[in-house]
This record gives C-alpha cells, sequence and structure tokens, in this order.
C-alpha cells in the first residue's frame, strides 16, 4: 500500500484543465440535449429493434458533427429476432369501462386482431397447476398472478444519500456479492428451476392457444415493472400474447372475477419481429492520443439499448447522455490527451451485458479461456455509468485497493459538487463487470438513487421527466476529469492479479 501511496502522490493535478473542464460543463451542457434525443425522439431502444438502429444513427451523427471522425457501428455477435410493440389497447369494458395501463411483454406474440372475451383467473405456479388447466384455456383472457396488496407510501419513492450511508457504503464488503432472493424463512429460490418452469409454462400457454395472458406488474401508483416474456431464439416459437398492467387496475379484476362478477376485456395488441442480428451493434468512436503512450486507451460507456414500457431515461439513456457530452467537452476544449480516449455505448445490456461482453472478447481477452489480445494490455481504465440519472456521490473500487489514493486525490477537487466516497466494495449488474472479468480495471460509480429502483427502473416512467438536469451536469463533469486525468497519467491505472479462466454461465454470464 505504501508503494500506491507514493505513487499517487507523483500525480499532477492539472487545476487550469479542471477549472476549464468545469466552466464548459456547467455554462455551455448538452447533456440534456443528448437526454431529450436519446428519449423523447429516439427512445425507447429494445436491443434488436429499429428504434435501437434510428437511435445509434442519430448518435453517431451527433460524435461525428463535434469532431469524432471515426464514430461507428461494430457488430459484437449474435442475438437472435428483433421485437417491438406497434399498438397497445386493451381495456376492460364489463362491469364498467377501464382503459387497462400496461404494456406487451416483449418478444410476445400479437392478439389474433382484436379479441373480446370475458376474463378469468388461472393462477399457473407449478407443473400441478398446468396439469390442472390443461385443455381449459384456448382463446381465453387468463389473469396468473395473485393480487399484490399496495401498501401506503410512508417514506418518499425517491432519495439521495446520508453521510451516514455514504460511510456505510465505504465500509469494506464481507458479505457475498449476490445474495438469494428469498422470503423470510423460505428456502433459497432455485434459479435454474424456476427457468425450466417458464419454459414450460410459456410452451404450455402456447400449446393451450390462450388468448391473452395478464399479468401483475411490480409497482404501484400507476407504475409497473416490465421486461420481456418470451424468446428472442430464431428457433423457438413464440410466447402467447402477455402484458403486464399496474397492480391497482390487475387487483380490481381480480377482486371481480373472485366475487363472480364477469370482467369482459377487449384487446388489440401489435407485435412485429424483425430478421435476427439485424439491428445488433455497439457504437465506438475515439479521441486519439497525441502523446507518448498514444496507443494506450482510456474508455468510457454505459448501455445504449432500453426496455420498452418507457423511453428509457434512466435505464440507460442518462448514462449514455453523459458519455457523450463527455466526447464532446474533450474535443470543444481540445483537451491535450496523452492517451487515446474511447467511448462504447453498448448494445444488449439488459440481456446480460451482451454487447460489452462480445467487445471485450474481441478486443481484450475471452474470459472462457483467459487468452489475452495485444489490446488487453493497453487499456489504462474503463468508467461505466448506468445507475440512473443521480449525481455521482464516489466511485466503486470492485476490489482494486491499488487505486484508492490515486482516486481520493483526483477526486477530492470535487467535494463541493458531493463527490466524498471511494469504496472498495463492489457493485454488478452492468458493463463494467464485462472489463473486471478480465482482469482490466472497470469502474462503476456510485450515484444518487433517486427514485431508480422505486419508480423509474425498467418501468413506464423511466422517461426524461424523470432526470434531474442539475446531477447530469455534475456527472459530465465528474467523468470528463476522470477521463483527462487517466489519459494523462505517467503510467496506467494499476490492476488486480488476473483471474483464472472462468467457463461462461452464472449470473450476467460471469
Amino acid at each position: 500500500m505504501a508503494v500506491a501511496v507514493a505513487a499517487a502522490a507523483q500525480d499532477k493535478i492539472d487545476l487550469d484543465t479542471l477549472y476549464r473542464i468545469k466552466q464548459e460543463a456547467i455554462q455551455n451542457s448538452k447533456v440534456m440535449d443528448n437526454l431529450f434525443y436519446l428519449t423523447d425522439v429516439h427512445g425507447p431502444r429494445l436491443a434488436g429493434s429499429p428504434r435501437y438502429k434510428t437511435g445509434a444513427d442519430w448518435a453517431i451523427k451527433t460524435l461525428k458533427e463535434w469532431g469524432i471522425d471515426n464514430a461507428r457501428t461494430e457488430t459484437w455477435g449474435e442475438f437472435g429476432k428483433g421485437w417491438e410493440n406497434k399498438k397497445y389497447s386493451v381495456a376492460m369494458t364489463e362491469p364498467a369501462y377501464m382503459p387497462l395501463i400496461g404494456a406487451p411483454q416483449a418478444w410476445t406474440a400479437s392478439t389474433e386482431g382484436v379479441i373480446t372475451s370475458e376474463a378469468m383467473i388461472a393462477p399457473l405456479r407449478t407443473e400441478e397447476d398446468l396439469a390442472k388447466w390443461k385443455g381449459k384455456l384456448a382463446g381465453k383472457i387468463v389473469l396468473v398472478d395473485q393480487p399484490r396488496e399496495i401498501a401506503l407510501h410512508e417514506k418518499a419513492d425517491g432519495s439521495r444519500y446520508t453521510d451516514a450511508q455514504l460511510a456505510e457504503i465505504a465500509m469494506a464488503q464481507l458479505s457475498p456479492m449476490f445474495r438469494r432472493m428469498q422470503a423470510p424463512g423460505q428456502p433459497p429460490i432455485n434459479f435454474v428451476q424456476m427457468m425450466a418452469f417458464r419454459r414450460k409454462l410459456n410452451d404450455f400457454l402456447r400449446d393451450e392457444k390462450v388468448g391473452l395472458v395478464i399479468s401483475n406488474g411490480r409497482g404501484d401508483f400507476g407504475t409497473y415493472f416490465t421486461s420481456n416474456g418470451g424468446s428472442r431464439n430464431p428457433k423457438d416459437p413464440q410466447s402467447p400474447p402477455t402484458i403486464a398492467v399496474t397492480a391497482e387496475h390487475y387487483n380490481r379484476m381480480y377482486r371481480l372475477l373472485e366475487k363472480q362478477i364477469p370482467v369482459k376485456i377487449e384487446a388489440e395488441i401489435k407485435n412485429e419481429w424483425y430478421e435476427p442480428d439485424v439491428n445488433n451493434f455497439n457504437i465506438v468512436g475515439e479521441i486519439p492520443g497525441t502523446g507518448k503512450h498514444k496507443d494506450e486507451i482510456v474508455m468510457i460507456g454505459g448501455h445504449f439499448d432500453t426496455w420498452h414500457a418507457g423511453t428509457g431515461a434512466t435505464d440507460n439513456s442518462a448514462g449514455s447522455a453523459v458519455m457523450m457530452e463527455v466526447m464532446r467537452i474533450l474535443k470543444k476544449l481540445n483537451i491535450k490527451l496523452d492517451r487515446t480516449v474511447r467511448i462504447g455505448l453498448w448494445d444488449a445490456e439488459e440481456e446480460g451485458l451482451l454487447g460489452s461482453r462480445g467487445y471485450v472478447t474481441k478486443h481484450f481477452a475471452d474470459r472462457t479461456n483467459m487468452k489475452t489480445l495485444p489490446e488487453w494490455d493497453k487499456l489504462s481504465a474503463y468508467y461505466n455509468v448506468d445507475n440512473g440519472g443521480g449525481k455521482i456521490r464516489g466511485i466503486y473500487l470492485q476490489g482494486n485497493e491499488m487505486c484508492r489514493p490515486i482516486f481520493e486525490q483526483w477526486l477530492a477537487a470535487f467535494k463541493d459538487l458531493g463527490v466524498t466516497t471511494v469504496t472498495a466494495r463492489n457493485t454488478s449488474g452492468t458493463d463494467h463487470q464485462s472489463f473486471d472479468a478480465v482482469g482490466l480495471p472497470g469502474f462503476q460509480f456510485i450515484q444518487e438513487p433517486l427514485e431508480y429502483d422505486t419508480r423509474t427502473h425498467h418501468t413506464n416512467m423511466d422517461v426524461y421527466d424523470r432526470v434531474p438536469r442539475e446531477d447530469m451536469i455534475q456527472m459530465a463533469t465528474i467523468v470528463t476529469s476522470l477521463v483527462v486525468q487517466t489519459a494523462n497519467r505517467e503510467e496506467k491505472l494499476p490492476r488486480k492479479p488476473k483471474p483464472e479462466p472462468r467457463p461462461a454461465g452464472g449470473f450476467g454470464g460471469f
């Protein structure tokens, strides 16, 4: 540790450049313009959809207008079929009219035109349930979940970290990185068994020729969470039409049916499917370095794909908008960069970090055998933003304690902007893991939670209006400054030991 501290002490902080970055990022910000085009104009951008491609076309055009002449798309591997919802019109018509707040689950089928039928409850949670309902659901509109009790919101949905919470985050985490989700007193969930049953359920519903499946989307106050309900594999048949609706509407229908009061539903859902891998690629671009380390690289990024219920504002148009703004600031100020700075906006993160994993395998190393490529030795660091629209409060080291004194020195200049915490903890679930998995310094920032987990993450409320402008400006300022410090540091950032090969599989593919 003493060696690392001594090395950090030799880093020179270019206060003049930091001042220029702050001025440009705060006074002339374009980050919310980026967010507007990514959300209101080009959102949502489900991986594999034409909207993903049109959004990527805009991002590349914009980067080129800023002088990133080599901005381009780059394929990363096979994804599967594209899918996009074109029409959603679902309402309860009896005993009273009520449009249902909801959306189709991704990669599920359309209805056969307009369908009208009485709804029915058919709980399908076990293989015994499937046997019980076999032959009874053809053409039916089926509620498959239990109703959910909606609790009073005694605490605000949105929050910011307190000093005490940040102090806790800063402490070393000794518990396992991943914990199984389970109810108190219940055995751990077996995710392999859960996924196997889900496949059997989809096969059952398709074979039964169910007219429409209605599920109870997590959330309340008209917010619902949704993701995928079918397979994008070209070899798999389509799953039946499936929608998630807000809990208040689901509960009302369920209560009526429990009391033997008929519930009639009218529905028309149009989903379009696209040829495999036509609209799948990462977005990359570079500002070439001009110093003695110009063949070395500093990378920034976040995922460009979104889910489809909202416009993908906090997940992850915010991160994409910030990283694009970083590139704009670097070009606008014509900052001297010793190393090359490269942006990567990743495809298919939501399906398992697929775009960034494919990129890392092509450019740096294959995690399964740890055979490295020449660029593996050239990367200094990768910085990722993908935890919503909340400002940066610090950084996760992913256990790389050798970087602690370096980041503590660099971030000290931003205590007035609320950046105070450097933690050894790991954080998971986003694209920095693709780099960390092959022994490269990959970092995700500690961000203010705001409403990310309670209101916007994978919901219909993931929209522009839920992103604070001041937080976005702060993020762009911090990331730009770290990029410059990393690019112009005499040495690359220190690394953890090279990991052993690891077969594909597990959580997030790692």
